[in-house]
């Protein structure tokens, strides 16, 4: 998995398994692995996201390369060999996504060639995991749901899973799998990571423990007319990306303020990154305050923004919901998002349904991702 902050690569080792009678499905995670992208390939995806032909052409086998290196170095530090894994599920880099509108279809882009995956590995591989759903009809987004409603579901309880990644999503669970809700709240990181790379000169990808946001004050009237945007006014299912809340945003913002952020004051700087903190934690506090929940499980890279996460709970103190990091159910928070698309894989090798249509809009249930065979064994 390489999500919306493009920050590095998590590799999940999960053994899965269906129980004969119940048909329940068992999931264990025996290793987990996150290798960090070094500056440069950073810069490679983010140029990506508005990049020519060419650039995304190249970037799409590179990555395959980088993917599968990390299925090898996961191995290795598992003591497995790439004999013992029956495939590896590969999410991909999303490039760009187009969520569906009633009188247009969407689409969406992920990159990381899985035959090149499969060709290093010598491992069956799924990837694409977005466009059936698509072509059904739904947003393509969010798939997490299916492995958020198979992980926490608890009778009696309404639990909300809220990954904190580029973008803010949740899984609101609740017993029945046809009650599940889930969708993408809003920004998460993105526009602070880009706000931190503007002012630093690319020197800082992200704004480290929240520090920089906590030294600031939020600017109020930039924080209200960010608040009205439309998409927050969209029900479910819905779904966004970097395309509306990414650089562009932050140089729109920056350009109507008449401030070029790489030349900004400090302090102006920090008050623009603590506006975009605040608007994180406010959007993530309005949507959740409406389902009544009784916890709120926190997971994502963003969970690493302290300062966020004291807002997050400052703001939700008199609401009765609990709050706690995903890391006390056995689960890392960089590992959760492999987890899922692990989950996926097994559902898709298995013609079972990834897709949950309440969630994402679809039409239907549909099976997921396509399939990528690894090399013939070499004749004697």
């Amino acid at each position: 998995m390489s999500g919306t902050s493009h920050d590095g690569v998590d590799a999940a080792l999960v053994e899965i398994s269906t129980e004969k009678f119940s048909n329940e499905i068992r999931i264990r995670l025996l290793h987990h692995l996150h290798l960090p992208y070094r500056k440069p390939l950073r810069d490679e995806i983010r140029r990506a996201f508005n990049g020519n032909t060419e650039l995304i052409c190249r970037l799409n086998f590179k990555l395959g390369e980088v993917f599968a290196g990390a299925v090898l170095s996961l191995l290795k530090a598992a003591g497995f060999r790439p004999e013992d894994i029956d495939a590896i599920a590969s999410h991909g880099q999303t490039l760009y996504h187009i969520p569906p509108t009633p009188t247009k279809t969407g689409s969406t882009l992920q990159i990381g060639e899985a035959a090149v995956i499969a060709e290093r590995t010598g491992i069956l591989t799924v990837s694409d995991f977005r466009t059936a759903d698509m072509a059904a009809g739904g947003q393509g987004a969010p798939l997490v749901p299916l492995t958020d409603y198979l992980l926490f579901r608890k009778p009696g309880q309404v639990r909300a899973i809220l990954n904190i990644g580029g973008i803010a999503n949740v899984t609101i669970v609740r017993e029945k799998m046809e009650d599940t809700v889930a969708f993408d709240i809003g920004p998460g990181n993105s526009l602070i990571d880009e706000a931190m790379k503007l002012y630093s000169k690319g020197k800082r990808s992200y704004d480290r423990n929240g520090s920089f946001a906590r030294s600031g004050r939020p600017v109020m009237r930039l924080l209200n007319k960010l608040l009205s945007h439309p998409y927050f006014r969209k029900v479910p299912p819905k779904s966004t990306g970097r395309e509306t809340f990414g650089t562009q945003m932050v140089k729109d913002i920056l350009t109507r303020k008449g401030t070029d952020l790489k030349s900004a004051s400090p302090s102006h700087a920090r008050d623009i990154v603590a506006t975009f903190t605040h608007l994180t934690a406010i959007t993530i506090h309005n949507v959740l305050l409406k389902f009544k929940l009784d916890e709120i499980i926190l997971t994502g890279g963003g969970i690493n923004n302290k300062f966020l996460v004291e807002l997050i709970h400052s703001m939700f103190k008199n609401d009765g919901a609990a709050i706690n990091e995903i890391s006390i159910y056995g689960i890392p928070p960089q590992a959760k998002e492999a987890m899922s698309f692990a989950i996926l894989g097994y559902q898709t090798l298995n013609h079972g349904p990834g897709n949950i249509p309440s969630v994402t809009g679809a039409k239907h249930n549909v099976v997921l991702g396509k399939i990528t065979l690894p090399p013939l064994p070499l004749s004697r």
